[in-house]
């Protein structure tokens, strides 16, 4: 008799301290992308830009090329104090997959 052994790669991690203080609202705030380029991130992102926009009253969504994209260079610190000096609220950061 054959035994198959298999491993769940799905795994969870507990979460102890989230990367920032979540928004209450996203109403009149400033919203910025940062995108790897992958998984159709240049189809789904301005979809998403439009759908922010339409949904919360005065929120202002910067254009999805406003900070550097791709995976060279959204985790450098030039990417890092681009955002930083742009004002946004909030970042959103994907793939957009």
């Amino acid at each position: 008799m054959v035994t198959l052994e298999f491993h769940d790669p799905s795994g969870t991690l507990e979460v102890t301290q989230q990367h920032a203080p979540r928004l209450a609202s996203l109403e009149g705030r400033r919203i910025g992308f940062v995108s790897n380029e992958q998984w159709q991130a240049y189809r789904t992102l301005p979809m998403l830009k439009e759908m922010l926009e339409a949904d919360f009253p005065g929120i202002e969504v910067l254009p999805v090329d406003a900070f550097p994209q791709g995976s060279a260079v959204i985790g450098t610190e030039e990417t890092a104090t681009l955002v930083k000096k742009s004002g946004v609220d909030a970042v959103i950061i994907g793939n957009a997959a």
